[in-house]
């Protein structure tokens, strides 16, 4: 059962909220495999999360969303995900191009909240549902060709703010203007931005996620790899 939320510290200036809510426009993938991709998401009127089969190719947590790349995406691990409007604004600025809410796939763009500093399983209570901060998002070939950017899963890479994937606790509706509040943080203190420059080759902060014991087996099993 979810405890009710209480303050943590994610939160930049202002109080946190969804600015937007996003499902997939379904188009040709920009890196040209042969599949639909779903990294375009536009703004609609609110969503319904749900937790989606286990496993890659089990789709979106999002009712009405699209997953193209059903072996690296969708799935209990992956059914949410969010990225800041402060980061959309960094990357407009850096790259010289509008970047429209959900134009980094996010089904959720926010304010006031810093995802990388998130601890590894921290709930997140947002509308009616509750969800879990799970696992670092891994930029891939879709991802710059989206954006048409040569060396971007270095660019992304060094930057390390990835946005936040969740697994759903608790279905519910989202809509734009809710309230983001957080649950007390794990004791591990793994956070969001370390786990993605883990799972990107640092092996120190993978050592630490390893001890920490925090991820889901799969992605236990790839740090281990990793340090080994």
């Amino acid at each position: 059962m979810a405890t009710e939320p209480a303050p943590t510290n994610p939160s930049k200036a202002g109080a946190p909220r969804v600015l937007s809510t996003n499902v997939a426009a379904p188009q040709p993938d920009p890196a040209g495999a042969d599949r639909v991709s779903g990294i375009d998401k536009k703004p609609c009127a609110g969503i319904s999360v749900f937790t989606p089969g286990p496993n890659y190719g089990d789709g979106s947590g999002v009712r009405g969303d699209v997953v193209g790349d059903s072996k690296h995406h969708g799935g209990a691990q992956k059914a949410v995900y969010a990225m800041a409007r402060e980061e959309l604004d960094f990357w407009e600025s850096e790259l010289g191009k509008t970047l429209p809410d959900g134009a980094f796939g996010d089904n959720l763009t926010t304010v006031g909240v810093d995802w990388a500093s998130v601890i590894i399983n921290q709930q997140v209570f947002v509308g009616s549902a509750v969800l879990e901060v799970s696992v670092a998002r891994q930029p891939c070939r879709t991802f710059g060709a989206w954006l048409e950017q040569k060396g971007w899963m270095k660019t992304f890479t060094q930057r390390a703010q990835p946005g936040c994937y969740f697994r759903v606790v608790r279905p519910g509706e989202i809509s734009p203007g809710d309230a983001i509040s957080f649950g007390p943080a794990p004791d591990h203190g793994v956070t969001m931005g370390e786990a993605f420059r883990a799972k990107m080759g640092d092996k120190e902060l993978a050592r630490k996620a390893v001890d920490a014991g925090c991820l889901p087996a799969m992605y236990q099993e790839q740090l281990e790899r990793l340090l080994r």
